[in-house]
Formats: C-alpha cells, sequence, structure tokens
C-alpha cells in the first residue's frame, strides 16, 4: 500500500480543499435525504458481538490521537493496536483514510510515527503482521463513481443529497469518486473499522458534532451496535479524552432519540 493520493485525480491542490469542505458538510442535518425507516446494518460487515475487541478499542484511540496531534498518545495506541493484532497494512489504512477528516498534514505527522513505532518493535524482537493489500484495485472513470455512489448510499442510508450539493455539486462528485470511491473500495480495512476509526476523530474535533452524528449512524448501518458505541466512549474516557468521549455519548443519545428500536 502506497501513502500517495491516487494519481487519477489531476487537480491534488482542488481535491484537498473539496474534501476538506466535503467532509465538514457530510451527514450534516439537511444535507441528506434518509428513508423514512431506518436502514437495516449490511449483513457483509455485521458484528455478532456486543463489546469491542482489544483490536477494535484501539482504533477509535488512534484516530482521537491523531486529530489533536498528541504524538505521545498515539504512540501508546498505536502500540496497543499493534499488540491486540492490528496489522502494519491496517494501521496505515486508518492513517490515510483520516487525512479526509483530519487533513494531510495530521496524516503525514502520524504515518511517520507509525513508521518510528514499527521500527522500534523491530528492534525489540518484534515482527508484527503485515497484512495486505487490498484484493483488487479500485475501477476508474465512471466506474468508480458508480461504485462510490453505491456506497455513500449504504454507509449514509440513502442518496445524499440537499442545497449545498445542489449550489456546489462537485463536492459530492469528490465525496463519491475519491472517499467512497477510492478509499472504500480498499477492502485491506474493514467498513465497521474504518468508521470506528471516523467517529474516534471526529469526537476529538469540537464543532463538528453534525458530523459526529451522522458517523454514530452509519457506524450502526455497517454493522456495529449501541453497545459498542457506548464502549468506544468509555474507551476515550479512560485514555483521558473526557470530552471526546462526552461528545460521542451525546451523539449516541441523539441518534437514539431519532431512532426507536434501538438499545
Amino acid at each position: 500500500m502506497t501513502n500517495t493520493t491516487p494519481t487519477r485525480f489531476r487537480k491534488p491542490g482542488v481535491l484537498t480543499t473539496a474534501l476538506a469542505l466535503s467532509l465538514g458538510l457530510m451527514l450534516a442535518p439537511g444535507l441528506v435525504a434518509h428513508s423514512a425507516a431506518e436502514p437495516q446494518a449490511m449483513t457483509s460487515t455485521q458484528s455478532p458481538s456486543e463489546t469491542l475487541s482489544a483490536k477494535q478499542q484501539a482504533i477509535p484511540l488512534i484516530a482521537a490521537f491523531m486529530a489533536t496531534s498528541d504524538m505521545p498518545r498515539l504512540r501508546a495506541a498505536l502500540n496497543q493496536g499493534l499488540d491486540a493484532g492490528l496489522t502494519i497494512s491496517e494501521a496505515k489504512e486508518i492513517l490515510v483514510q483520516l487525512y479526509a477528516y483530519t487533513g494531510f498534514p495530521r496524516s503525514l505527522n502520524a504515518l511517520g510515527e507509525l513508521k518510528k513505532v514499527v521500527e522500534e518493535r523491530e528492534q525489540r524482537g518484534i515482527h508484527d503482521a503485515p497484512g495486505r493489500e487490498p484484493s483488487h484495485p479500485a475501477p476508474t472513470g465512471e466506474a468508480l463513481l458508480a461504485a462510490g455512489a453505491a456506497n455513500q448510499t449504504r454507509i449514509s442510508g440513502a442518496p445524499v443529497k440537499g442545497p449545498v450539493f445542489d449550489f456546489a455539486p462537485v463536492i459530492n462528485q469528490f465525496l463519491q469518486a475519491h472517499l467512497f470511491g477510492d478509499i472504500f473500495e480498499r477492502d485491506n480495512l474493514d467498513w465497521p473499522s474504518r468508521e470506528l476509526a471516523t467517529v474516534g476523530a471526529l469526537a476529538a474535533t469540537p464543532g463538528v458534532e453534525p458530523q459526529l452524528r451522522s458517523h454514530v449512524g452509519a457506524s450502526i448501518r455497517v454493522g456495529l451496535t449501541t453497545s459498542q458505541l457506548r464502549q468506544l466512549a468509555q474507551v476515550l474516557a479512560e485514555h483521558g479524552d473526557a470530552d471526546a468521549a462526552k461528545r460521542t455519548r451525546e451523539a449516541l443519545d441523539a441518534y437514539l432519540a431519532g431512532n426507536t428500536g434501538r438499545k
């Protein structure tokens, strides 16, 4: 796996700015038309457990400390994840994906920290599993846009639309082609893990509560449970980020208030 943006995007400066804006708007209130009935979680990624595994618990910690550029705690979380069975490929993929939510500088700095952690572990005789590359290349052209639109709809619960996307249609094109196409088509990290990372990063970022609430719903749609999300908040609190834990609990409570039958 490489740490570079796919080359088929010919204007990287425009893409970076667009993604930063689009992720700030993605799934915000009034921007997504949801169906009346809450879509069921995707059975292909449904988690049979009501608790997070040790490996899963490390993912939102990695994301939260990356988002806040807390390198000492990021280092500890990376070691925790690798000790719990996170592969090097999965750890890289988490940090690569999160550039879309936290920016390229934080992603690059975190990848540099992961590189140091892996090298130091090798020097201590710890040889972490390398993991695997995606099983297939992402499609290109119109096929990429179609795949991204399908992934976006499954994760969001309905086709994404709204006045902002009408005002700037290219922002949704970037979302569909790059985030939900290029990135989410990479199957070396499953969707529940991707949402654990996204929720962790957004929870650690003040001012993006609407997006956090939306990604709590997305987490449930891709197979995580409300019990696991409550545990995520507890894990953040136990590792010293009480504010992030509070935002996660509030986002989950808001989601549950609008969706009966959830526990």
